[in-house]
């Protein structure tokens, strides 16, 4: 059994977490445990749905006066519901340190921790985030992270620590590049050329730059992707070459891509993108999209550097980037861009993270049997 604790639900963008725990499920059941929503009604329950073959949904659903006192609800609620488990070793799997008020003391043979973002540099982030995540840190027997620059500032903290960076489903984007499909209907009427860009649009996207070349380039049209979250939407630059279209279900992404011309990532430089690798980079790539970044570390060290993102930090620099992009050639770049990938599929992902799970588990039995009373021992 394998119990995640996480800060994004499930049904939300389809990132990290789905990717590597939809494959879990072939190893482990999976239980994949949410924030909490409070609604009136029936007091504390845990409402669980089956969302994936081998993986389970469980929302915690506290009454609103219980606000005060969620942790011991939830918790209670948790233990309830794992009070049998399967047979088997017990994974517990955290993506948000703050979990562990709620699942310290939960039976378990294995903690890891999936750090994929720096929690504590997000807007809106409790201040006790950096405190929760040193006790993790302490805790955990297996460390992953999202990227390089995160593996760089956690290592020293924790003996058994593993950079695993974004990776991609490239037969699900690359479907991107079969040509005749129709566009999709919300976007069909845009002109081209078009740039466009998918994902959460929250603190990390540089709005100010968007609206600087929507300005500078009125005859290029930006189509934009995805829920808009911690931001005001009112604060989205507005103007006749900017297409806000909503977010759309992970399946329905190739459609949109298929339909591009190049692929933009105008990421502002802030303390909340520092660490990041963005899941969006190779998934472009896959797509057979030419992509202008702005310079995220990780995005520079690990695709700019060989030539496979162009990257800019100007409006001006990006609109050079990007009228050579649309004029060059792509059939070199595109054998680059599969070689680049090969490696750096989920499925490859997910197995090495799990040949570390079975290496670690097995070292805790050997350590388990030296430790039973001399009576105990196996005949």
């Amino acid at each position: 059994m394998l119990v995640c604790f996480s800060h994004l639900r499930w049904g939300f963008v389809w990132q990290r977490p789905q990717h590597l725990l939809g494959r879990a499920a072939r190893d482990f059941d999976v239980i994949f445990v949410e924030e909490p929503v409070f609604e009136d009604g029936e007091p504390g329950r845990l409402r669980v749905e089956t969302v994936a073959p081998g993986v389970t949904v469980a929302v915690p659903v506290l009454a609103p006066a219980d606000a005060y006192r969620a942790d011991r609800v939830q918790a209670a609620l948790i233990r309830e519901h794992l009070r049998d488990p399967p047979p088997g070793p017990r994974v517990v799997w955290y993506y948000t340190p703050a979990a562990l008020s709620i699942s310290a003391d939960l039976p378990r043979d294995l903690t890891i921790f999936d750090n994929m973002d720096e929690l504590s540099a997000f807007q809106g982030a409790s201040p006790e985030l950096i405190a929760q995540e040193a006790d993790l840190l302490e805790q955990a027997d297996l460390v992953f992270t999202g990227g390089r620059s995160l593996y760089e500032a956690k290592r020293g903290r924790h003996g058994d620590l593993h950079c695993f960076p974004s990776s991609v489903d490239a037969a699900h984007f690359g479907s991107a590049r079969v040509a005749g499909a129709p566009d999709p209907e919300d976007q069909a009427a845009i002109p081209h050329p078009r740039l466009g860009f998918f994902g959460v649009i929250d603190e990390r996207f540089d709005r100010e730059l968007l609206a600087a070349l929507a300005a500078q380039r009125p005859d290029w049209r930006f189509v934009m992707i995805g829920p808009v979250v911690k931001i005001d939407p009112a604060s989205l630059p507005r103007a006749p070459n900017i297409h806000w279209l909503g977010p759309k279900s992970y399946a329905a992404l190739p459609d949109y891509l298929r339909h591009w011309d190049l692929g933009l990532m105008p990421f502002a430089l802030n303390e909340a993108t520092r660490f990041i690798s963005p899941t969006k980079t190779p998934e472009f790539l896959a797509a057979g999209l030419p992509v202008v970044s702005t310079p995220i570390t990780d995005v520079v060290r690990d695709y700019g550097e060989v030539g496979l993102v162009a990257v800019a930090d100007t409006p001006n620099g990006i609109v050079l980037r990007a009228e050579a992009l649309l004029a060059g050639p792509r059939a070199a770049w595109l054998g680059r861009v599969d070689a680049c990938l090969a490696d750096r599929s989920w499925d490859r992902t997910w197995s090495e993270m799990l040949a570390l799970i079975r290496d670690r588990l097995r070292r805790r039995a050997r350590q388990d049997l030296y430790r039973l009373p001399q009576s105990a021992s196996p005949v």
